[in-house]
This record gives C-alpha cells, sequence and structure tokens, in this order.
C-alpha cells in the first residue's frame, strides 16, 4: 500500500496553481486529482460555494506508471504529470472544457520524479529525482508546451530530493531532502541554470518531506515526516541564504509523541500556515508573524485541530483563497474546509471520494 511513512524511495507531489479561464463566471473551479494506483487523472468541477465534486464527463484521463505530481501551465493551456514509475513526464492539452488530451512522446527524467515546480512565469520547469539525487530543468514552448532540456548536467542534491519550492520571483529554487534531513537552495539565473547558494543545506527535522513559501517569498517552511515537527526559514532576497526563525522547529501538539508532518501550505493572503499530521488525521492551523513569519496556533472558533480524512498527504488551497483542499490517502478522498478570513479558522464543508489514493492536486479557475 502506498504510504507516506517509506523515506527510502518515497512517492510524493507536488502541486501546481494556475489560472484559466474556462470556469470563468460560472461560480466554479476544476480540480484535477491524481491517483498512482489507477494511473490516472481524473477531473472534478468544484462549487466554489459548497466545495462539492462533481466528476467531468470523460474522465479520469490515463498517465504513466505510478504518477507522482501533476503542474499546470499559468496559460491555462497545459497540465504536466510526474510518472515515478517509468521516470518521464506526460505533457496534456488543456480543452476549453477542462479534457485533457496527452501528446506524445513522453519527457525522459532522472530515476524516480517525485516533484515539479514551475516558476509563475511559466518559462521553466524543474524536477527533484529522488533515486537520481538530482534536480533537472526544462524550459517549455509557449505554443506547444513541449520540453526541452536545458543543457548542461543535473545540479546534485543531497540524498532522496523529494520536493520542491520556488520564489514567486523565480530567483531561487529550494528542495528537501528525506534521506539528508536537509534543505538545499540554488540561484536560478535567466536561462534556468542552477547555482548553488552558499552556506546551504541548514539541517531539519528527519525526513522532510514538504516545502512552502509564503506568497511575498519571504518565508520558507519545511515538514518533518519523521521528525514531528516543521521548521522555518527567513530567505534573503539577494543571496537566497535560508536564517532559522525563532523558535524553529516547531510542533503541532504539546504531546511527546512524535507526529508525522506530511504537507503544508500557506494560504493566498500569506497570513495563515496549514499542516497537515498524517497519523492523527488532522490539520492545524497558525498565524504568520508578518514580520518574523514565526508561526502562531490560531485561538480562534473554531479551534484547531480540525478532522480530515485518514492518512492526509497533501494540502493546497483553491484559486479564489477561501477554500481548502487535503488529499486523504488512506480513506481516498479529499477534504474540503472553508476558511474564516479574518481568523484562518477552518470549518469542513464537503467530502468527496476518489477512485484510489490522491497523491496530488492541481486547481485552477
Amino acid at each position: 500500500m502506498l504510504t507516506r511513512a517509506s523515506l527510502a524511495i518515497p512517492v510524493l507531489a507536488i502541486l501546481g496553481l494556475a489560472a484559466c479561464v474556462f470556469n470563468g463566471g460560472r461560480g466554479q473551479q476544476t480540480a484535477y486529482v491524481v491517483t498512482p494506483f489507477t494511473a490516472s487523472v481524473a477531473a472534478y468541477h468544484v462549487d466554489n460555494n459548497t466545495g462539492a465534486f462533481s466528476q467531468m464527463l470523460g474522465s479520469p484521463y490515463g498517465v504513466g506508471i505510478s504518477p507522482s505530481s501533476i503542474l499546470l501551465h499559468p496559460s491555462g493551456k497545459y497540465a504536466y504529470v510526474a510518472n515515478a514509475g517509468e521516470n518521464d513526464i506526460s505533457l496534456f492539452k488543456i480543452a476549453t472544457s477542462g479534457a485533457l488530451a496527452e501528446v506524445t512522446p513522453r519527457t525522459p527524467t532522472g530515476m524516480n520524479p517525485a516533484s515539479m515546480v514551475m516558476d509563475a512565469a511559466g518559462t521553466f520547469l524543474f524536477v527533484a529525482n529522488a533515486n537520481s539525487n538530482t534536480i533537472t530543468g526544462y524550459s517549455m514552448s509557449p505554443s506547444t508546451g513541449a520540453l526541452t532540456a536545458l543543457s548542461g548536467a543535473a545540479a546534485q542534491t543531497g540524498f532522496s530530493p523529494v520536493n520542491l519550492a520556488i520564489t514567486p520571483s523565480g530567483k531561487f529554487l529550494y528542495v528537501a531532502n528525506s534521506n539528508s534531513a536537509s534543505v538545499a537552495g540554488f540561484a536560478v539565473d535567466s536561462s534556468g541554470g542552477l547555482t548553488a547558494i552558499p552556506g546551504l543545506p541548514p539541517m531539519v527535522g528527519a525526513g522532510p518531506n514538504w516545502i512552502t513559501i509564503d506568497p511575498s517569498g519571504k518565508f520558507l517552511y519545511v515538514a518533518s515526516l519523521a521528525g514531528g515537527n516543521f521548521s522555518g526559514f527567513t530567505i534573503d532576497s539577494t543571496s537566497g541564504a535560508l536564517s532559522a526563525m525563532t523558535g524553529s522547529p516547531f510542533g503541532v501538539t504539546v504531546s511527546t509523541t512524535i507526529t508525522p508532518l506530511s504537507s503544508l501550505v500557506v494560504d493566498r493572503s500569506g497570513k495563515y500556515l496549514y499542516v497537515a499530521d498524517q497519523s492523527g488525521n488532522n490539520v492545524y492551523a497558525f498565524t504568520i508573524d508578518a514580520t518574523s513569519g514565526v508561526p502562531r496556533v490560531i485561538t480562534a472558533t473554531p479551534v484547531p485541530p480540525y478532522a480530515a480524512g485518514t492518512a492526509p498527504a497533501f494540502i493546497t488551497t483553491d484559486t479564489t483563497g477561501k477554500l481548502l483542499f487535503v488529499g486523504n490517502q488512506k480513506s481516498s478522498s479529499i477534504s474540503v474546509f472553508s476558511i474564516t478570513p479574518s481568523t484562518g479558522a477552518l470549518t469542513a464543508v464537503s467530502t468527496s471520494t476518489t477512485a484510489s489514493a490522491p497523491v496530488a492536486m492541481a486547481v485552477v479557475k
């Protein structure tokens, strides 16, 4: 059974968020959910008010072996799915209806592509190859969406790079090295080349599993699957260097029991941080200090933690900033919460089942 407890060769998801036009003005969004056991991507219409999912006609769409992550191009024209079991990326064209049509051939990657990330302009796509200990980069054709490998050798990382994050400016790229308990960082030049940031990587909790960066590009947070905590850093806007926040690493409970944290995300306002607890089947919520980035547990009603499904594996917000989605692996479902803008508190609004364990999700307007 697929589980986030496996650190040696994890199959992780990275979530791409983008905007497109085919649902504009209809009070709904489109969500693409990756399920590796069915080797497919399912497309759903999502009601903006209720969070209810309805599967799109013609969905799901077949992909490669063990798909691990999905990204959407900012133009809304293309979707990319990393296939960890066959070491390549599938390219799909997105129709105005939201339907997907694969364009072959698939693009080769390193071994076990576990995570992908794209700059905000949609110029470059980067892949963390967990079994190659590398990051590979690609340029993207604006007219066809096709990927072309960037020249030069792949950038070396620590052991088992499993999750990527890029700053909104596109200047700096960071990777969680699961088996090195560290975060590596790279400066990204105008051609997509990567240069290691001096002074990195800093050590974090055991089994770092997920990275998120706030919308301002000032703060970076790393979830630890085996360490039971999450770390916070400030990002130097000039050099990309990371400085640990006061009090880091942070816990989610007062218990001494290790709590595996599978994912975390900063909301679109940059005010709130949400963390998924895999074994407790909960979501914890924090306010973010605007100056220091230090997280503080939300005390507003309803008070966290918030119950999700069984074994939450990923967490992301929607395109409006009003909804939060949690993918639950063992219960094969997506939990949907509404976000209270003034406090960051969550209210459960719906739960939708998926074909099998979901590992990735991308949402568009």
